[in-house]
């Protein structure tokens, strides 16, 4: 539950954040004076609903309610796994508004394309603030995945074979 709060939270950010880039389209130069700004809403706007909307929902919402329920266990094998990886999400995020609101920020695009974040083309360090924050939201999956794979391999009834999990398990 507190992966899909997350999620709409961050669905409802990524949009106000669409919502102004669409305003911003429409009558150019009206909201946003300055291009780099434009430019780095995009990128977090991208940033946002791919790494802290949809993953959290998908992957911590829904591995998080349908596991337990497809090998018929209580709860994942190890909760206070699961507890570090939904906290790890929250600092990620932070992290990532932050850095696309230092004074200098550069929109690189939701593909991070290296020459645009090479410390030749791009010297402020809202760049690497970024990719940090990816990282630690990368680390929030990793957990979220060792601990359902975990989950799955140890706390299956011992007559229910992996042959039989469903593909999404």
């Amino acid at each position: 539950t507190m992966y899909f709060l997350f999620s709409l939270f961050s669905g409802l950010m990524g949009t106000s954040m669409s919502i102004i880039i669409r305003l911003e389209l429409m009558t150019p130069g009206s909201l946003i004076q300055n291009d780099f700004i434009y430019n780095s809403m995009v990128t977090t706007h991208a940033m946002i609903m791919i790494f802290f909307m949809v993953m959290p929902a998908m992957i911590g919402g829904f591995g998080n309610w349908l596991i337990p329920m497809m090998i018929n266990t209580a709860d994942l094998c190890f909760p206070r796994v699961n507890n570090m990886s939904f906290w790890l999400l929250i600092p990620s995020l932070m992290l990532m508004i932050s850095s696309s609101m230092k004074s200098v920020m550069n929109g690189v695009g939701w593909t991070m394309y290296p020459p645009l974040t090479s410390i030749q083309y791009f010297m402020s360090s809202s760049i690497e603030m970024m990719i940090f924050s990816l990282h630690i939201a990368g680390i929030s999956s990793i957990a979220s995945s060792i601990n359902f794979i975990s989950t799955i391999l140890i706390m299956k009834n011992k007559n229910y074979f992996l042959s039989n999990l469903t593909l999404f398990s």
